[in-house]
Formats: C-alpha cells, sequence, structure tokens
C-alpha cells in the first residue's frame, strides 16, 4: 500500500476511533472517519477508499449484519484489504456482544478479502475518569486479573495492519504487558499520582440505578453480563502479539498514568 492512499475508520470519531485515525496519518496516509450517522449509504461512503477498519459502535445490538452490511459495501467498491476490530475472547457464550464478534470474525474469514483480525482486552484508559476522581468503582472482583492494553497501542497495531501485507491471514489477541487487578490499578495511581486513589466494588444492582441507569435494557443485560464474566473469570489476554505487530515494548498501567494523567 502506498502513502496517501485513503483508509476508512468506521466508528472513526470514538476513543479508538481516533486512536487508529491519528496512527494511521502518522504513517502518511490518509484516514477517513466514518461516523454511526455516515453509514447509511455504506456503498458510498467507501468510495475511493482502499482499506477499511471494520469497527462497529460499542455494545452494537447485530454486529454480524453490520460487519455483512460494509463487507458488501467493500466489495462493491472493489476493497480486499480488510481488518475487523474483535475483542479478546470472541467466543464467550456468556456474554451476548462477544459472541457477535466470534459470528463477525466468521464472516471476516469467509469474505473473500486480505484480512487481519485484532483481538484487543479492555483498556487502561476506561479507568482514567475514576482515577482523576480519586476512587474506582467496578461491578466485580477487584483482585480478578485483565490483560488492560493501551488505547494507542491497539491504534498502531490497526495501522500496521491496515498499511502493510505481513499480517494478511492474521488474527492477533491484544493484551498489555502485564497482567493487573484492578487494586492493582489503583495502587499504581496512588505512587504515580501521590495521593490515595481508591478502589471500591459495587453490586450490579447499584450499577444498574446508577452509571447505568442512562443505557438501554439490552445494553445495560449485556454489560452486567460482561460484568459477571469478569467477576468470575477476570479477562486475561497475553501481551507478546501486540509487542510483536508494533515493534516496540507495549505501555503498562504505570506508563500510561504518567503520561495521559500526571
Amino acid at each position: 500500500m502506498t502513502a496517501l492512499d485513503r483508509i476508512a475508520v468506521l466508528s472513526g470519531r470514538g476513543k479508538t476511533g481516533q486512536a487508529v485515525v491519528g496512527a494511521v496519518r502518522s504513517r502518511g496516509h490518509s484516514a477517513y472517519e466514518v461516523g454511526r450517522s455516515d453509514t447509511g449509504d455504506l456503498a458510498g461512503v467507501l468510495a475511493g477508499c482502499r482499506a477499511v477498519y471494520i469497527m462497529a459502535p460499542n455494545m452494537y445490538r447485530d454486529e454480524p449484519a453490520f460487519t455483512a452490511a460494509v463487507l458488501e459495501a467493500a466489495h462493491v467498491n472493489g476493497i480486499t484489504r480488510i481488518v475487523y476490530h474483535s475483542v479478546a475472547a470472541p467466543y464467550a457464550p456468556a456474554m451476548p456482544h462477544h459472541v457477535g464478534k466470534a459470528e463477525s470474525e466468521d464472516l471476516v474469514r469467509r469474505s473473500g478479502t486480505r484480512w487481519t483480525i485484532l483481538q484487543p482486552c479492555a483498556y487502561i484508559q476506561n479507568f482514567i475518569a475514576g482515577i482523576r476522581a480519586g476512587s474506582i468503582e467496578v461491578a466485580y472482583d477487584l483482585d480478578q486479573r485483565f490483560g488492560l492494553v493501551d488505547v494507542h497501542d491497539v491504534g498502531e497495531a490497526a495501522a500496521v495492519a491496515l498499511t502493510g501485507d505481513d499480517h494478511i491471514g492474521a488474527s492477533y489477541e491484544l493484551g498489555g504487558p502485564d497482567l493487573v487487578s484492578v487494586r492493582d490499578v489503583s495502587r499504581i495511581a496512588t505512587g504515580v499520582l501521590g495521593r490515595e486513589i481508591g478502589a471500591r466494588r459495587i453490586d450490579a444492582a447499584q450499577w444498574a440505578q446508577g452509571p447505568g441507569a442512562s443505557l438501554g435494557q439490552r445494553e445495560r443485560d449485556w454489560l452486567m453480563a460482561m460484568f459477571d464474566y469478569y467477576d468470575k473469570y477476570g479477562f486475561p489476554a497475553g501481551g507478546q502479539s501486540l509487542q510483536a505487530v508494533i515493534g516496540r515494548r507495549t505501555r503498562s498501567v504505570e506508563d500510561v498514568l504518567r503520561n495521559d494523567v500526571a
């Protein structure tokens, strides 16, 4: 792929999308941000593009249908380079949104395109708002372990896959450099910021009546199923694939907090 080829990034105006867009542009390519309001005419939206980053809106009601529509629009436009944004542990039957990504992965694999699949873990950045407020509150076990990853590292991996041919036909689980718990995150944040950052578990009903109250019933139910999974099993994910793809050490919780918060 040559410089300045136009690359469409679906859901390109959100946190992950902006990380992908920034990384693509830093490599000298043109990144086209496709928002939710732009997807009414996907064939028209993708016209003139040479590659597509398929990322559905968070907790999308029917991700396989969304993915199928993007793949069809890509086919109409002769686009064969696809990178799909999945999730670590895509086939986890207890989490409906993960299963939707597993089904979408199957569509991508059978699409006849030159595809790469990225499977990121939960982001370190998800905890920054709580850290700034002085306390991280979650509806699951504070001591379960996660492969928390930096969203900008994920964006860089996406850009590498979109702008080169070395990762065609590959699926990569993208975790951070360490397995950490929420309690670990609060301890690290306390050390970095020099003030006490707490960690508190709230029950699911309390979450549903508080932070989850503004969500629709389906989204709330899906998130509560995810919290229940996290509570029982955590969400570990390996970090070696991401490091290999971007060619450097990935950023840890401490790295992110020192650079993005402190």
